[in-house]
């Protein structure tokens, strides 16, 4: 198995796991097993990525028009999107037991710098730079959950999975392409000291974390934009403690982001938002290691919480490239949910790239109210999951689509979690305190006041156990 699963051993829930042949030996006829070869070791020189306008990839056309990833450019010369496009030919000369083989091979090593769930697919992701470049805090192999209790109780599923990719450096899954992004920052440092003095961003907290704790990790000077009260404490003093320069400024995500792509046109400052492409390129792996985790075998269903809509194309671009590489034979329908006010992005950078990943895959989009998701993230937290909104919002998302039929009983299906729950905990407090105005809060848990008297106790206690029996 690739990674570890938090599984109950007593459960008969194994068909997802590689045949285990059962040989009973005596001390007397020990049995030897001589390990798999691992794959042989590929120069970088082998493969290479560059920039592309989007337009030539979502349209399936070639285009004369390319830039370098040493370039510092977000934008293609009609001022449309850039993709990285990476040199399939090359990458094609391994096959797919290949490539398989080898990123199975680097799961948990401490090799630098394929420890890292991102950098364990180096060739596939930032092929050009050194590794004495990058930037890692070995993010990725995250934890890919049986939510057992959640889909039995509440969908009548039994293969329900949360991909936990907030459990990562910073509690989020900005991890994953902030590495890609900060280590091309360092490698241009190097290369000319002057060309970039900077990094900056637009956020509304867990993109400025990601990015403040790599750039203090490499020495690099960041700069935030936040929407002033529009985000969580927990989102707010990551960066701060960072020592990034914080600006709080009177407006909201979209005003930040026109302000922030003024500045980075202005000045030597590097944009960090997910309107550059090569953050993409480490989100996608998160796709990789769910088939990674599940021994190759592709779920039916992977549902996405949508923000600035770059992580939806993420997604299909790693399993798009599985496909095309011949680790699968198809890749999942990816099922896009959205909230605005919660995720608080009214006009999404990368709606280009997520309309062209729903019809890659024959993909939908579902929407979730702000107390469908609070109850469905206080519904995933009884079972013993701690999830934050935007999970919330794509659980809530999958109840619908259970109850339309859209999503079969029977189907694999994955919910991508982006962020750790402990960064959300007042909304938490909130709900379970029925602070929320105009919203039920229906299960909510409020604490029980009690006096310090055994028979107070005892009481409270009676009714308890009155309910559950």
């Amino acid at each position: 198995m690739a990674t570890a699963q938090l599984l109950n051993s007593s459960s008969s829930f194994l068909h997802h796991r590689r045949s285990l042949s059962l040989i009973s030996c005596t001390a007397t006829s020990p049995i030897t097993t001589t390990p798999p070869p691992l794959p042989r070791p590929i120069p970088a020189t082998e493969f290479s990525a560059r920039y592309v306008p989007f337009s030539s990839i979502s349209s399936n056309t070639p285009t004369a028009e390319s830039y370098s990833l040493d370039q510092v450019i977000y934008r293609s010369s009609d001022g449309g999107l850039l993709d990285v496009q990476h040199d399939m030919a090359a990458l094609r000369r391994f096959d797919g037991q290949y490539w398989r083989a080898l990123f199975d091979s680097r799961v948990g090593t401490t090799r630098w710098p394929h420890g890292s769930g991102v950098w364990s697919k180096k060739e596939w992701v930032l092929p050009g730079i050194h590794d004495s470049d990058i930037v890692s805090a070995f993010e990725g192999n995250s934890n890919l959950f049986w939510a057992e209790r959640f889909g039995k109780h509440f969908l009548h599923m039994s293969d329900l999975w949360v991909k936990h990719c907030g459990i990562s450096h910073t509690g989020s899954f900005k991890d994953l392409g902030m590495t890609v992004l900060v280590s091309q920052v360092n490698r241009l440092r190097k290369l000319n000291p002057r060309s970039i003095i900077g990094v900056g961003c637009a956020s509304t907290g867990d993109t400025s974390a990601a990015f403040s704790a790599y750039c203090a990790s490499a020495g690099i000077p960041s700069i935030v934009f936040l929407p002033a009260n529009r985000i969580s404490m927990a989102q707010l003093v990551q960066p701060i403690a960072n020592g990034a320069f914080v600006l709080s400024i009177d407006t909201d995500f979209d005003g930040c982001m026109k302000l922030i792509k003024q500045i980075t046109a202005e000045l030597p400052i590097y944009l960090a938002n997910s309107l550059n492409s090569l953050r993409l390129e480490g989100q996608k792996t998160a796709a990789i290691e769910i088939l990674q985790q599940f021994d190759w075998e592709v779920p039916d269903w992977v549902i996405v919480p949508g923000g600035n809509l770059g992580n939806i194309y993420a997604f299909y671009k790693g399993f798009k490239m599985c496909e095309e590489l011949g680790l699968v034979d198809r890749i999942p329908r990816l099922a896009e949910t959205t909230f605005a006010s919660a995720i608080q992005i009214g006009d999404p950078v990368s709606i280009e790239r997520a309309v062209h990943a729903l019809r890659g895959c024959e993909g939908i989009v579902e929407e979730a109210g702000e107390e469908e998701l609070m109850d469905a993230m206080a519904l995933a937290d009884s079972t013993g999951m701690f999830v934050c909104p935007h999970t919330g919002v794509a659980l809530a998302a999958l109840m619908k689509l259970r109850r339309s039929g859209t999503i079969a009983a029977g189907d694999r299906a994955v919910v991508v979690s982006t962020a750790h729950g402990l960064k959300f905990t007042q909304a938490k407090i909130d709900y379970h305190s029925g602070r929320i105005p105009e919203m039920e809060c229906r299960h909510a848990n409020r604490p029980v006041t009690v006096k310090p008297e055994i028979g107070a106790v005892m009481d409270q206690l009676n009714k308890l156990l009155s309910r559950t029996r």
